[in-house]
C-alpha cells in the first residue's frame, strides 16, 4: 500500500513549486483530489488523482465579506431564523461581479453586522474581515444608510419637512436626514445612526403606515440588482 504524503508535497512536485506556493494553491481552492476540491494542505494522499486547476492563480486568500439580500422574516444578528443560514454556495448570485473565487472557508465564522429589522428586507453584511468589522461597528453611526419605504395613508401637513428634520424617537430628537418621494407610495430615506423600529415610528408621526422597508445601500455599497435571498462578495478594495 503506497505511503501517504501531505497534499502540499504532492502539489509541489506536480507544479514544480515551493511548498509555500503549493499551500497557496490548495488554500485558494485550485486543487482537487479525485475530482473534489480540497483546501487543506495537510490532507493525506497516496494513489489518488491530484489535479491543479489550469486557471489557478498564486495569491493570498483574503478573509471574505458577503453582501446578502435579506428577505422579510429573517433576523440579522440573532433570533430563531437567522439570515446567515441563507449564505450557501448554491445561493451565490450568478451575476456576482466581484471576481472572488468561491471557497469553503468563506462560509465559516461570518459575523453579521449593521442590524436590520426582521420585517424589513434588503442589504445585509456578514464578514470574516476584522477591518470591515471595525469600520461598521466603531464608525457605524457615521455611515449613511439608504432605504426605500413603501407607505399607505395620507401624509400630514408639512410631513415631508418633519421627516427630514424635527421628529423624536425613544424620547430623543433625531438627527436631520434626507427624505424624498420616489413615487406616489414610496419614500426614500438616507440617514445615519438608524435604530431598530425608527423608520416605522417616523412614518407614524406624520400619519403614514409602513407597508414594506428595503435597505438599498450602506455607505458606498449598494444592494444593486441582486435578487431576494441571494448573496455576492464585497470585491477586494471596495469600501463602505
Amino acid at each position: 500500500m503506497p505511503d501517504h504524503v501531505r497534499l502540499a508535497k504532492r502539489v509541489a512536485d506536480l507544479a514544480r513549486c515551493s511548498r509555500i506556493e503549493a499551500e497557496q494553491y490548495i488554500k485558494g481552492g485550485w486543487v482537487s483530489v479525485d475530482g473534489r476540491v480540497t483546501e487543506d494542505p495537510a490532507h493525506p494522499v497516496s494513489g489518488e488523482l491530484v489535479a491543479i486547476d489550469p486557471t489557478a492563480q498564486l495569491e493570498t486568500v483574503e478573509p471574505a465579506t458577503v453582501l446578502l439580500h435579506k428577505p422579510v422574516g429573517y433576523d440579522t444578528i440573532s433570533g430563531r431564523k437567522v439570515a446567515a443560514g441563507l449564505v450557501q454556495p448554491e445561493t451565490r448570485w450568478p451575476d456576482d461581479p466581484s471576481g472572488v473565487h468561491l471557497l469553503e472557508r468563506h462560509f465559516h465564522r461570518l459575523t453579521p453586522l449593521v442590524p436590520l429589522d426582521a420585517e424589513a428586507s434588503g442589504l445585509m453584511v456578514l464578514t470574516q474581515d476584522g477591518r470591515v468589522w471595525r469600520r461598521l461597528t466603531e464608525d457605524g453611526d457615521e455611515i449613511e444608510q439608504e432605504f426605500v419605504v413603501e407607505v399607505s395613508g395620507d401624509i400630514a401637513p408639512y410631513g415631508l419637512h418633519k421627516l427630514n428634520h424635527g421628529l423624536h424617537y425613544n424620547g430623543r430628537p433625531l438627527r436631520a436626514c434626507k427624505v424624498s418621494w420616489q413615487n406616489e407610495v414610496r419614500l426614500r430615506f438616507a440617514l445615519k445612526g438608524v435604530q431598530g423600529g425608527q423608520l416605522r415610528a417616523m412614518c407614524a408621526q406624520v400619519g403614514l403606515d409602513v407597508v414594506a422597508i428595503r435597505r438599498i445601500r450602506i455607505g458606498k455599497v449598494p444592494l444593486a440588482r441582486m435578487p431576494d435571498g441571494m448573496w455576492r462578495y464585497l470585491p477586494v478594495g471596495e469600501r463602505f
